[in-house]
This record gives C-alpha cells, structure tokens and sequence, in this order.
C-alpha cells in the first residue's frame, strides 16, 4: 500500500506497549507499524522523541451560557488551543428550559461548524424533563450521542436536579445503552452556607471554596452512586476533587459497579493557597469543585495509579478576568466557575506524572486517551495505535521534557497577563455514526460503556 506519511524513529507508547517503530499512515489511518516501511510524500523525524495516540478531552465548556456571562473560548480558539496534543474534545451541550434535546445539539452544533481544528463530538447535559426529554434519550442515543450529564450543585437554576430526575434519567439512559455522568456536589448544603457567608461579609474569593467543603462532594458522589446502584446505570463521576469523594468510588468500585472517576489537571497541580492571592487575583482559580488543600493531591495521584480514577479531562472552562471573573468583584458568590485548561493539560499531566515519577508512560496514555476512547466508544479508533486504524496521533514529546507553569498562549481567555492567538480551521466532515453495543461490566479494567458517538472529523 502506498503511504500518505511516515512518522519515522520515534519510541511508540500505547496502554500497554512501549517499542521503536516507525508509524505508516494512509488515508488517514494507520496501516503499517515496522521498521523500513519504504518512503512516503511526508516523512517526520520523530528521532528520540516519543510517539502518542491523540489525547481526548472529553470535558470541555466553549462558547456557554453561565453565571450571567458566556466562556471565554468558542470551538475556533477552544479546539485552537488543544491541538498539538489533544486531537479530540466532547464538549457539553447543555439543554435549555423548554428545548428539546435534538434542538440543543443542533445549536451545539451550530455553535462549532466550521471553526474547529481537531474531532469533535457532544454529551448532553439535560435540565428539564417536561417536554419528552426522557423519551428523546433513545432517539439521540440512536444519532450517535452516547453520554448524557446532571448537576447536583447550582441551586436556584436549572442545572440542579433533583434525586427522583436523576433516577429517572438513569434508568432511561441505561436502557439506551449510554454512560451517565453527574457533577456531585450537595447543592442545597453549599447554597446554606453561601447565604451565611455572604450575610457575615465574608466575601473573597477563598470563601468560595470554604462554602464547597470536602464533605458536600463526597455526601453528593455517594449519593450518585446509590441512585446508579438502584438504577443499573453506568457513572462517571466527573471532576473528581477530594480524597473523601474518591474513597466513595473505590468502595463502589471494590463492589463491582460500574462507577468510573475523573479528574483534571488544576485538581494535582494547584491548591487552595491559590485562592488567597490578594488583589482580587484568588478569583482566578475560582472553579467548582474548588481547588483541594496541598495534602490532598497525594490521594488523587494514588487513584490514577490504581485507576479508580480512569480518566484526566481539562474541564476547559475559560473565563477572562477583567469583565467576567470581576463580575464576582463584590461576593465570591457572583465569580463565574471555571478555568481554562486544555492547552496545559498534557504538559502538566506528562512533567508531573511521568517526568515527577508519579505515572508511567503507558497509565499516562490510558489516562489521557485510551480510557476515555473505552468509556465514551471511541476504541480502537481512538485511544491506541495500530494498524488500520484511524488514530490521530499526537505531537512527539521529548523524554525529558518538564512543564513550568505560563500564561496560555491560543485560549482566547485572558487573565490579565496574556494574549490570545487563535487559528481559523475546518472541520466540515459529516457525522461518521458507528456503534457498538454495550459491554460487560469487568472490575479489573476500564470497558466500553457508551454507545459510539457520533465524532465529527476534523479537515
């Protein structure tokens, strides 16, 4: 067959695998692993440099209504500041009152038309039931969408879901064969102590997180866990943040459920201190869940190694400070939630993981591509290299490589210290709708819980 590249010299790093070889792709995929594998139009020298499967960010938050303000990234500067590692996100289109859920995705999908560097697809996040959603979660599972998400925090907006909606989404998203996640953070404890805090002027943004305890994310996973339990559904917790939340996962887990848990990348690198930075400058780290105490990372870094915590999203949720984060100026309670993430996360996770010896290359890659490939049905399209497959790989990463922490350099988001630089792409590829049906719960590794999802490719 003749070959469109070849990525030659480098060290090629799956989930499992470490080996030289010299990566042959045509068409698009990978057709050929070996040494000599002739010559090509396009030949990288990979030297000494190791050779990935694509990164997949499967929680972002471009171009969304939240807290009076929209994120600051859309998919053009999103997706502009992933590429280079990232080569896939899932972003969470999220329903609004009244709307139907195929009208959410058309407009998520609006949203992102023609403006994205790399593949894409959705989750949808349901607010309200009333209009058939529950009878709409088949039909979209059948397009190709096959994960669905609720909050069990914001209280006072249609985010907040109560215990019986959950139920009821989960029972119907199990039997459309999809993966269920849930944002688990006791929503009505954190609106108490947020109206106290506030009605005592305290007022900082540390109070955000003092008002978000360790304890409401570990009540509101156990919680999720018990509904899942009842329900027969499959879970991913998302952004995973406190020790005592993952204690929740590892019991459940330890009884064969199928509970998975992610984290992200600002829960092992940075900490509650960041919150006390004067000048209003705390406000920078606000996110929910919020930054854990130092003596907290030790315990997430222990659950990706054990893999109770199978997957490392960015939860890229960028805010400007100036104008948006300052909108919180007078009370930690109006600071929009989030951070961007996704440019940083595979240098933070591969100078802090495998560079600080905390991971190995190959629970690096299943961390940041292969678990996520498995659990949203993207495997083995995604999340490995092989032959006749059409893995994007990704950047080269040098072996000594360390990340020292900077301003974001294509994120559209501006804190105040830098600038933004996007790139205009296409992606103008329809739908490629494959599906798979739903696995066998297996307690030792991750498994494909998810209908395949519909991805759109980029050019």
């Amino acid at each position: 067959m003749e070959l469109d590249l070849i990525v030659k010299g480098g060290t090629v790093v799956t989930g499992n695998d470490i080996y030289r070889a010299d990566v042959g792709v045509a068409g698009g995929k990978v057709v050929a692993l070996g040494v000599d594998l002739g010559t090509a139009p396009r030949i990288v020298n990979a030297g000494a440099k190791y050779v990935l499967p694509g990164a997949i960010d499967v929680h972002t938050h471009f171009e969304m209504p939240f807290m009076g303000t929209y994120t600051a990234d859309d998919f053009r500067t999103g997706t502009a500041a992933a590429a280079g590692g990232i080569t896939t996100v899932v972003d969470w289109a999220i329903q609004e009152p009244g709307e139907s859920l195929f009208t959410t995705l058309e407009k998520w999908d609006k949203k992102a038309a023609g403006k994205t560097v790399i593949d894409y697809s959705f989750h949808v996040v349901l607010t309200d039931l009333s209009r058939n959603a529950l009878d709409e979660i088949k039909d979209v599972v059948a397009n190709g969408i096959g994960s669905f998400k609720c909050f069990m925090a914001y209280k006072g907006t249609p985010l907040m879901q109560t215990d019986s909606n959950l139920f009821r989404i989960m029972r119907r998203v199990r039997d459309a064969g999809a993966l269920f996640c849930v944002h688990a953070e006791n929503g009505d404890i954190i609106d108490v102590l947020i109206r106290e805090y506030v009605a005592q002027g305290k007022l900082a943004p540390i109070f955000h997180a003092d008002t978000r305890p360790p304890e409401v994310e570990a009540e509101a996973t156990a919680r999720a866990i018990a509904l899942a339990e009842i329900a027969r559904c499959p879970l991913l917790m998302v952004h995973l943040s406190a020790k005592e939340a993952l204690q929740k996962v590892r019991e459940a887990r330890d009884r064969g459920l199928p509970i998975h848990a992610e984290t992200c990348p600002h829960y092992l690198s940075l900490h509650y201190e960041e919150l006390e930075r004067p000048d209003f400058e705390g406000a920078k780290f606000v996110c929910s869940p919020p930054l854990r105490r130092r003596d907290n990372t030790p315990h997430l870094w222990s659950g990706l190694r054990e893999e109770n915590l199978q997957e490392i999203s960015s939860d890229h949720c960028a805010f400007n400070w100036k104008a948006q984060k300052e909108l919180g100026r007078d009370s930690f309670a109006n600071i929009p939630n989030g951070m961007a993430g996704i440019e940083t996360m595979i240098p933070v996770v591969f100078s802090e993981g495998v560079r600080g010896g905390r991971l190995s290359l190959n629970q690096f890659v299943r961390l940041t591509s292969t678990n996520s490939a498995r659990l949203f049905g993207l495997y083995p399209e995604k999340g490995t290299i092989a032959s006749a497959r059409s893995t994007r790989l990704a950047a080269s990463i040098s072996a000594s490589m360390r990340w020292h922490a900077s301003v974001s350099r294509r994120s559209s988001a501006r804190t105040g210290t830098s600038e933004a630089r996007t790139r205009a792409h296409r992606a103008a590829r329809p739908y490629l709708t494959r599906f798979c049906s739903i696995a066998g719960i297996e307690r030792e590794s991750v498994v494909t819980t998810a209908k395949r999802p519909a991805i759109k490719l980029a050019m």
